[in-house]
C-alpha cells in the first residue's frame, strides 16, 4: 500500500507496520519486545520507502534456462542513514535490513528537560557528538528518530546534516509524530520529507507525544 499523504507528513499505512506500532504503544510490552518491535518497524518503513520513493529500471537477466525481463531498484548504494542517538539505534538496525549497503552517520543530540519547554514550544538542544560520512548531491539521506515531538531536536540535527548543502533526497523517519513538530520541521526545512507511522493528537505540557508510546529510549534500554 502506498504512503498516505497528510499535511506535513507521509504516513506508512501498511497493516503490519500499524500492528507493530500497536504493540509498541502498549504499556504491557516488555523491554525486549519493545526493542524487537522497533527493529521490525524500521525494516518495514525501509521497504515502504523503497517501494514508494526509489526509482526502478528495467532490463533483462539470464536465468539458467532463458533470458527474461527484470526490474532493479536504483539508488540503493547511495543511501546515508543517520542514527539520532539513542532511541533510534534499534530502529536503524531494522532500516539496515532494507538498506544493507547504506553508509551510516551518528548524531547525539538531546533536549534539556530541566530547562523545560519554552513559550514557543521549543526546547534548548545540546549536541554532544557528530560523526557523518561524506554526503553528496546524489545521495538519499534518511534521518531516523522514533519520536518527533516538538521538532526541536530534529531541526538541530538537520542543521548539522545539511550544513554543506542538500542531497538529492532527504527523509526524516519516525514511528510517532506530533503536529507541532511536523510543522516546525517543515517550516525550517521545506525540502525535507517526513515519513511516519502515526501522526498523534498533541503534545502535553511537558512536550511529550499523546497518546504516543512513552519514552522510546527508556523503554528500549530499560532506563528511567
Amino acid at each position: 500500500m502506498p504512503l498516505q499523504e497528510r499535511e506535513h507528513a507521509s504516513v506508512v499505512t501498511h497493516a503490519l507496520a500499524q500492528h507493530v506500532l500497536t504493540d509498541l504503544r502498549s504499556v504491557e510490552t516488555s523491554q525486549v519486545e519493545f526493542r524487537k518491535g522497533l527493529v521490525k518497524l524500521g525494516r518495514l518503513c525501509g521497504y515502504e520507502l523503497i517501494d514508494s520513493r526509489f526509482p526502478t529500471e528495467t532490463g533483462t537477466v539470464e536465468t539458467p534456462l532463458a533470458e527474461t525481463p527484470a526490474t532493479r531498484v536504483s539508488g540503493l548504494d547511495d543511501v546515508v542513514i543517520v542514527n539520532v542517538l539513542r532511541a533510534a539505534t534499534p530502529f536503524v538496525e531494522g532500516l539496515l535490513k532494507a538498506f544493507p549497503t547504506a553508509r551510516q552517520g551518528v548524531i547525539s543530540a538531546s533536549r534539556n528537560e530541566d530547562a523545560g519547554m519554552g513559550e514557543d514550544g521549543e526546547f534548548p538542544i545540546s549536541v554532544q557528538y557528530v560523526k557523518l560520512p561524506e554526503i553528496t548531491e546524489d545521495d538519499t539521506v534518511i534521518v531516523a528518530d522514533p519520536m518527533l515531538a516538538t521538532g526541536s531536536t530534529m531541526v538541530t540535527v538537520l542543521d548539522e546534516i545539511l550544513a554543506d548543502g542538500a542531497p538529492e533526497s532527504c527523509f526524516v523517519l519516525s514511528a510517532v509524530s506530533a503536529p507541532p513538530g511536523l510543522q516546525r520541521v517543515r517550516e525550517a526545512f521545506p525540502e525535507v520529507e517526513h515519513v511516519t507511522v502515526s501522526v498523534d493528537d498533541e503534545l502535553d505540557d511537558d512536550g511529550f507525544i499523546v497518546p504516543g508510546l512513552g519514552d522510546a529510549g527508556d523503554r528500549a534500554f530499560r532506563t528511567t
